[in-house]
C-alpha cells in the first residue's frame, strides 16, 4: 500500500512538472517577444505654435534581435503609430551576438514611415566593428548623431535636436559624465554661434544611450532626453521595479518610464533585444512614443 502511495505521489509530481513546463515555455517566448507600447505626452511653452500633435518613436537595445521576417512586428508596431520622428538610442547590435543585417533590416523598414536618427551604445564601440555598421547606416539614409546637432522644423517654428556618442566611444576608455558634459556643451555652443539664440534658447531634445547621467542632461537644461541601456532592470517586481541594469547595479534608480528632475523630462526605454541575460520576465520589449503638445 505504502509503495503504491508513493507510485501515485511521484506520477502526480511528474504530471505537475510537465504541466509547469508546458505553461513556462510559452510564457517565457512571450516576455521575450511580445512588444508592448508606452505613450507619454509633454507639453512645453517653449515648443513653437502652428502644430497640434508630433508624434517621436523611441527605439533602443535592439542586440541585433529579429521580430518576424524583415522585422514585420516591430514594423507593424511602429506603423499604428504614425510617427513624425523616429529615434534609436543605441545598443542596434550586440558586441557578443554581432549580426548588422537584422539592424540594418529594421532600420530600413522604418525609413519607409519616418525620418530615423541613431545614437551609438556600448555595444556599438564594444563589437570592434562600429565602422562598417555606420557605413551601412549612413547608406540607408540613418541620420547618425555623433556629438552633433540639427534644427528640426515643427510648426512655426523648430526644436533642437541632438545626440551624443555613449562614453565607451573607442571601446576602450569610458569618459562617464565628464565627457557626456562636455559633448552635451560643445554642441549647444555651436547652435548658439549660429542661430544667436537667447540663453533659455528653443525646445531641446537629446538622445543620449545612458539613463545614469540624468543629472549631466538636467544641469545643461535639456528639454527632453531619450536613453535606453537598463533593459528595464531586466527582470520586474512588483512595487519594486528593475531588479538589475548596467552601471546602476540593485534595483537602479532610473530602470523605465518617464523621470522629471527641475526644468528636465527623461524617458528611458526598457528596450526590444537581451544581452548577456538571455531572458526578460514581466518586462516584455518596448516601443516608446512621445507625444508633444503645445
Amino acid at each position: 500500500m505504502r509503495f503504491a502511495r508513493l507510485r501515485m505521489t511521484k506520477k502526480k509530481w511528474l504530471i505537475a512538472v510537465i504541466v509547469v513546463i508546458a505553461l513556462g515555455i510559452p510564457f517565457l517566448y512571450f516576455e521575450n517577444n511580445a512588444i508592448t507600447t508606452t505613450t507619454f505626452r509633454m507639453q512645453s511653452d517653449k515648443l513653437p505654435s502652428g502644430f497640434d500633435r508630433y508624434r517621436i518613436v523611441q527605439l533602443s537595445d535592439l542586440h541585433s534581435k529579429m521580430f518576424g521576417d524583415n522585422q514585420s512586428q516591430l514594423v507593424r508596431k511602429v506603423a499604428k503609430l504614425k510617427p513624425d520622428l523616429i529615434v534609436v538610442t543605441g545598443d542596434l547590435v550586440d558586441a557578443r551576438r554581432y549580426n548588422a543585417e537584422t539592424s540594418l533590416t529594421a532600420m530600413r523598414e522604418m525609413l519607409k514611415l519616418a525620418p530615423v536618427y541613431y545614437v551609438t551604445g556600448n555595444h556599438e564601440w564594444g563589437s570592434g566593428r562600429y565602422g562598417e555598421l555606420e557605413d551601412g547606416l549612413i547608406e540607408l539614409g540613418v541620420h547618425v548623431m555623433r556629438n552633433a546637432g540639427e534644427t528640426m522644423k515643427l510648426g512655426d517654428g523648430s526644436f533642437r535636436l541632438i545626440g551624443i556618442d555613449d562614453p565607451t566611444f573607442d571601446g576602450r576608455t569610458y569618459r562617464g559624465s565628464i565627457g557626456a558634459d562636455e559633448r552635451i556643451r560643445k554642441v549647444l555652443d555651436s547652435f548658439d554661434e549660429k542661430t544667436n539664440n537667447t540663453q533659455e534658447g528653443p525646445f531641446t531634445v537629446l538622445l543620449s544611450h545612458r539613463p545614469e547621467m540624468f543629472d549631466v542632461y538636467s544641469n545643461n537644461r535639456i528639454d527632453l532626453t531619450f536613453s535606453g541601456h537598463a533593459h528595464g532592470g531586466q527582470i520586474r517586481l512588483p512595487f519594486l521595479g528593475g531588479v538589475l541594469a548596467p552601471n546602476q547595479g540593485l534595483f537602479p534608480r532610473y530602470d523605465a518610464g518617464k523621470f522629471v528632475s527641475g526644468p528636465s523630462t527623461m524617458i528611458v526605454s526598457r528596450g526590444l533585444g537581451n544581452s548577456t541575460f538571455p531572458q526578460r520576465l514581466f518586462n516584455r520589449p518596448e516601443i516608446i512614443m512621445v507625444e508633444l503638445t503645445r
